[in-house]
């Protein structure tokens, strides 16, 4: 059974694109606009892999992920960061351990499926 895949971009074009691919490959997509959208989809239950933008408006993805820490919403779930940076910076530098994962904008679906299927292998089914 594939695992749940929740996009975390205020972009729509990206957004859609990665729900195109993965949904083709057989993965559930969820859609969340922004990191409260995110946190949301968190609070009703959502478990498996995130791929989280970091700079978003209002909660950044760092932001998004400390909330998703303090909430304590993060067993049986990974976050993959999906960014145009490619080191998490100062502003992240702490929650490096909780990121399973970088793939760097642009990216192509092959580094997409590669990522999400890694992150997929690890969780417990």
């Amino acid at each position: 059974m594939k695992k749940q895949v929740m996009i975390v971009d205020d972009e729509p074009t990206i957004r859609e694109t990665v729900t195109l691919i993965l949904e083709e490959c057989g993965y559930t997509v969820i859609k969340a606009r922004n990191g409260r959208a995110c946190l949301e989809e968190m609070r009703k239950g959502f478990k498996g892999i995130i791929l989280m933008d970091i700079l978003m408006p209002g909660l950044t993805g760092w932001d998004t992920i400390r909330a998703i820490i303090a909430e304590k919403l993060l067993k049986d779930t990974l976050i993959c960061m999906l960014t145009g940076q490619a080191s998490p910076g100062e502003n992240g530098a702490e929650l490096e351990e909780h990121v399973f994962d970088y793939l760097t904008k642009p990216f192509c679906g092959e580094d997409l499926m590669r990522c999400v299927e890694n992150a997929a292998s690890v969780l417990v089914p």
